[in-house]
């Protein structure tokens, strides 16, 4: 229902090989500098078979920082750039992550329920960003992405949104599972976008708090968040094609759920 084709992004061959350069850092000292200065690290390619002092200083802070990282080969480094990257390739985020919890507790304390857009393995940067765009306009409190297998939080992406991730919290968590236990221990009904629902969106009770999942291009909401949610809804469709690109699918229901919570 909500399939789209996936476009590669490309990146600026002619990108400097510095710890400030915009979007990219490249080396193993500038960033080990860059973690250990607090910069928000999206994702870290490894040259496979990277070895030496300075990797062994830089893989533990790796995983204490729970960073997601990738080994790939020389190629795949050289084709992103011909720069003296030494093996090391990081993309910066955008903007830096927000906690969920904070988030959460702070919507609640000025008196508004919470709308939270969950998006599971949403992995085209443009789809992410008019998703946020469309999400911000709409009132939305955050977005929230799994930490592996999501569109990068980087410059594409915001330039995408039009600015909304200036405004907009994006949280990162580890286990979308644990995540919407925890929305429901929050008091937040959980509902996900999902082709096979019995119930089209219209008919659904959307008021209130609550966390809306959509799902990958390809393969749509995993079937293990499909369980653990209050309810699945679906969008009519009554054209020939049968599937709605992700971004826009999100922009009817979130405008849905606008409109059951106005009171004009």
């Amino acid at each position: 229902m909500f399939t789209t084709s996936f476009t590669p992004g490309i990146l600026n061959r002619n990108r400097t090989a510095a710890s400030n350069t915009k979007g990219l850092i490249m080396g193993t000292r500038p960033l080990i500098e860059a973690i250990e200065a607090g910069r928000e690290i999206d994702k870290i390619l490894l040259q496979k078979g990277l070895s030496g002092k300075t990797f062994q200083e830089l893989q533990p802070l790796i995983q204490e920082n729970a960073i997601p990282f990738q080994y790939v080969p020389l190629e795949k480094l050289n084709r992103i750039t011909r720069k003296n990257h030494q093996g090391v390739i990081a993309f910066t985020a955008a903007v830096a992550y927000q906690n969920l919890g904070e988030i959460i507790a702070q919507t609640f304390e000025k008196g508004e329920d919470p709308l939270i857009v969950i998006l599971d393995r949403v992995t085209d940067v443009r789809n992410f960003g008019a998703i946020c765009r469309t999400a911000e306009c709409a009132g939305a409190h955050a977005v929230v992405i799994p930490s592996r297998g999501s569109a990068p939080l980087n410059y594409d992406a915001l330039k995408t949104s039009a600015g909304a991730l200036q405004h907009l919290p994006v949280c990162r968590e580890n286990n979308l599972k644990n995540t919407i236990k925890f929305l429901q221990d929050s008091g937040l009904k959980v509902y996900a976008a999902s082709e096979k629902a019995s119930e089209v969106l219209y008919r659904s009770d959307l008021k209130g708090p609550l966390a809306l999942i959509m799902g990958s291009e390809e393969n749509g909401v995993s079937p293990e968040y499909l369980r653990l949610c209050d309810g699945q809804i679906k969008l009519p469709i009554n054209g020939k094609i049968s599937s709605l690109n992700v971004s826009v699918a999100t922009g009817a229901i979130l405008y849905e759920i606008v409109r059951q919570r106005s009171t004009i």
